[in-house]
């Protein structure tokens, strides 16, 4: 009877071990950026969850970011750029503004999929969209993660 009872405690606790363990790895991770010396009202957070396929999820929301084209020297638009633990720093691709006849502050979001294990994202100010290396112009970052 005491090897049935002490069989069952050890599944029970097998199972809530297992269940721990599925909740952190399935957790997600939020950053903010810091603040901005480019644009200082301008806040956001990213996400990033990892998904079935090894891949990374990132989304981006910033709130209060002026348009691109009213920074000194005057841009095109905001590109996020990731840096990698293995790859380099790679493009993610263009910040997309939500700004409109209802909204009282400039929005700007992007959501992408990668295979790169993220280790730093920051935002520059560019002329064009699809370049390979970031300019100087750096909006917004986050610390390593």
């Amino acid at each position: 009877m005491k090897v049935l009872v002490l069989n069952q405690k050890k599944y029970i606790l097998q199972v809530f071990v297992l269940l721990l363990s599925l909740s952190v790895v399935s957790c997600s991770k939020k950053v903010a950026f810091i603040n901005s010396t480019v644009v200082p009202a301008a806040q956001g957070k990213i996400t990033i969850d990892k998904d079935d396929n090894n891949n990374y999820t990132i989304n981006i929301n910033i709130g209060r970011l002026a348009e691109a084209s009213r920074l000194t020297p005057p841009k095109k638009a905001y590109v996020v750029w990731m840096e990698t633990e293995s790859s380099g720093t790679k493009n993610l691709g263009q910040l997309r503004s939500e700004s409109g006849f209802f909204t009282n502050s400039l929005n700007a979001s992007l959501r992408t999929v990668t295979p790169f294990k993220p280790k730093r994202v920051f935002i520059t100010a560019e002329d064009e969209v699809n370049i390979q290396n970031p300019g100087s112009q750096v909006v917004l970052t986050t610390k390593s993660f």
